[in-house]
Formats: structure tokens, C-alpha cells, sequence
């Protein structure tokens, strides 16, 4: 006896409504020093997003993912031609071309480009089969996936935006550490990653002037305003300092919703988009923070119970994709806004003001719904992935 669930998680949904109410409040509060005319202007824009991404992600939900396994490197293929036509003819902001102009609305084809690489990688590592590959068996899908999710990498970190392009790294790494590959393959990437990051440690004490080419200068100041933002707190580390010390001045309970010091003044940069967890930080304090930090943490806790429970593999891996697509921005984000990793310029998910990522991560949610929706349960059964 069979039975398909067509409920949709309403433990999820409470989370993201958790999370709406979280932006909302942060949105109108640290977008003040941008407001155009309304104080509400960047909140109510913001709400709509919020309509149009829950209305999406509702519409994913009905959809049989894994009709998206036919489809899958076309959908790769169309991510692909959009970054193109952002390098060759994209909209130019502060310094970067992320985005495409449509009139009506500009998109950022970095952000669907995660959705389109986690379903691609998710078909690639499905075709491998979930018993163990020993090592031989295993270079060629480690080759592949690499390829496959190389292009997009430098396409993106060309733009420049190097924190889409982490993203894109994480997705894929996550992915490939939850797949069936060889353990000796795991420690020979792992091997591979430390030593990467060895070398550019080693470039940047010892051999700086090496370092200087190997980088370009945008990139180079956000190193140093990272490693000593005191130092660099007129330029490069202006925006960390200020952060901080408004994260820090919230202390407990934080100074109040709209009270907040450095954000009211203007003193921290995109307040509203990526340092956003600045103004939870300084007006809602350590409790504000860590409950948020709690609503991320049983979000992806359920999508992995979801994975866990999942009867196909292609189903399992986009969870699993969808899993690294969420942490890996909540972790960079927060790290870069307490001065644990380097300022990138990511939203933090469901949270940060933005069209394209907002409606990225509801996409996201959306596949997980239609993997938990048209999962087969067998009654009696030991539910083994297939």
C-alpha cells in the first residue's frame, strides 16, 4: 500500500514566516538613510517580493521534480547562456555586471544559476548511484561535476561577485561530500582545498608582491580591511568596524527597534541588503541574533529530515543542494558581518533586501516541498532510496 504526501510543511512555513517578520522589521529599519520619498518604500517592495516568492515557491511545489531530471542540462544550459549575456551586455552597478535589464525588472542571473547548477549536479550524482564507488570509479564524476560546475564558478567570479561564486563553490562541495564517491577521494579533495588555501596564506605573508597579482585590487582591500579593520577603518574597513561595533553595542537585548546608533545614522553601509544582520545585531541585541540563528538552524534541520526521508535520489540531492545553497550564504554573511570571513557582498537568505536571491531561496524551498510531496511511502518498508 502506497500513499503520496500533498501537505505542505507547515513546520517550514511557520520558519519562513518567522523569517518574513525578521526582514520586514530589519528591511524598514535599516533602510532609512535610502529611503525615496517613504520610509516604506524599500519594506513594501519588499513584501511584495515576499508575495511573489511564497506564490512561487507554492507553484514549484505542485510540480513533480523529478520531471526536472529530462530537463536538466537544458536548464543548466539556459543558466549558462544568461551569465554570458551579463558579461557581454549586462547592467553595470558599483563597480560589478550581475545583472540583466528587462525594463519592468532587473534580474540577476548569478542567483537562478544556483537553482539551475544544484538540479544539474543532483542529475550528474543521481546517474552515479548510491552504492560506494571506489576511487578509479569516482574520478570521472568528481571531473564532471568540477567541469560542470567550473564554468558557471568563473563566470560569476568574473562579474565580479565573489560571494555567489562561493556559493556556487559550496553547492558544489556539499554535494559531492553527500554523494557515493570514494572516502580516499574525499581526503585527496580535501588534501587539494587545504593546500589551495595554504599557498595563498603562505603568498600573502611571505611572498606579498606574488599575492598582489594573484588577486586584483578589489578584491585585495577587502582582505585587509578584513585582516586588520582598524587599520584600514577609513577605507577598506570601514564597513566591518562600524558593523561591529553596532553588533556590539546591542549587547543583551539591543537598544530597541529603530534605536539602533550606527545603523539611524547611516554610519553602516547597505544596512538593508548585505549587512543587515548588523541592524538585527545592534537593535535586537544577543537574544535577537541567536533566535535567528535558531530559525536557520530547524530550517535546515527539516529539509535534512526531509532528505532523509526521501525514497529517490535525485530528490535527495537537490535537498542536500538546497541544504548547502542556505548555509553556506547564512554562514558567509554573518561571518563577514562579525569579521570571521571577508566582506563579499552576499544577502543573508530570507532576510537581506532583493529580488533575485529572495526569489532564488523560495525556488529552493519549493523543490524541497515537491521532493517531500511526491515521495513515495511504502507502508512496511525500510523507505530505501532508490
Amino acid at each position: 500500500m502506497e500513499s503520496n504526501r500533498y501537505k505542505i510543511d507547515y513546520f517550514i512555513l511557520f520558519l519562513v514566516f518567522c523569517l518574513f517578520i525578521y526582514s520586514l522589521l530589519a528591511v524598514f529599519s535599516g533602510s532609512g538613510q535610502y529611503a525615496q520619498g517613504t520610509p516604506f518604500y524599500f519594506v513594501t517592495r519588499q513584501f511584495i517580493c515576499y508575495l511573489i516568492g511564497v506564490g512561487l515557491m507554492l507553484l514549484v511545489t505542485r510540480f513533480d521534480y523529478k520531471l526536472l531530471e529530462k530537463w536538466a542540462l537544458p536548464i543548466y544550459i539556459t543558466g549558462v547562456v544568461l551569465l554570458l549575456l551579463v558579461h557581454f551586455g549586462g547592467t553595470e552597478k558599483n563597480g560589478s555586471k550581475r545583472w540583466i535589464d528587462l525594463v519592468v525588472i532587473e534580474i540577476q542571473p548569478s542567483e537562478f544559476m544556483k537553482i539551475f547548477l544544484i538540479i544539474y549536479l543532483a542529475f550528474i550524482l543521481r546517474r552515479a548511484g548510491k552504492s560506494p564507488l571506489t576511487f578509479k570509479s569516482s574520478i570521472p564524476i568528481v571531473l564532471k561535476v568540477t567541469f560542470y560546475s567550473l564554468i558557471p564558478f568563473l563566470l560569476i567570479l568574473v562579474q565580479p561577485d565573489l560571494g555567489s561564486a562561493l556559493v556556487i563553490l559550496g553547492i558544489t562541495i556539499t554535494l559531492i561530500f553527500n554523494s557515493s564517491i570514494s572516502s580516499k577521494m574525499l581526503v585527496f579533495i580535501i588534501s587539494g582545498i587545504t593546500t589551495a588555501l595554504g599557498c595563498l596564506a603562505y603568498l600573502f605573508y611571505f611572498q606579498h608582491e606574488l599575492f598582489t597579482k594573484v588577486l586584483k585590487p578589489h578584491q585585495l582591500s577587502r582582505i585587509y580591511g578584513w585582516l586588520d579593520p582598524e587599520q584600514y577603518a577609513s577605507d577598506y574597513g570601514y564597513q566591518l568596524q562600524q558593523a561591529t561595533i553596532g553588533i556590539g553595542s546591542g549587547q543583551m537585548s539591543g537598544r530597541g527597534f529603530t534605536q539602533g546608533v550606527q545603523v539611524q545614522s547611516g554610519k553602516i553601509p547597505e544596512a538593508h541588503t548585505d549587512f543587515i544582520f548588523a541592524v538585527i545585531g545592534e537593535e535586537f541585541g544577543f537574544i535577537g541574533t541567536v533566535l535567528l540563528l535558531l530559525i536557520y538552524f530547524l530550517l535546515i534541520y527539516r529539509i535534512i529530515q526531509i532528505a532523509l526521508q526521501t525514497t529517490n535520489l535525485f530528490g535527495v540531492y537537490i535537498c542536500v543542494g538546497t541544504v548547502g545553497l542556505i548555509s553556506l550564504q547564512v554562514f558567509q554573511n554573518i561571518g563577514m558581518t562579525i569579521g570571521l570571513m571577508p566582506i563579499t557582498g552576499l544577502a543573508l537568505p530570507f532576510i537581506s533586501y532583493g529580488g533575485s536571491a529572495l526569489l532564488t531561496n523560495f525556488v529552493a524551498l519549493g523543490l524541497v516541498f515537491s521532493v517531500q510531496k511526491h515521495s513515495k511511502q511504502f507502508m512496511f518498508s525500510d523507505n530505501k532510496v532508490t
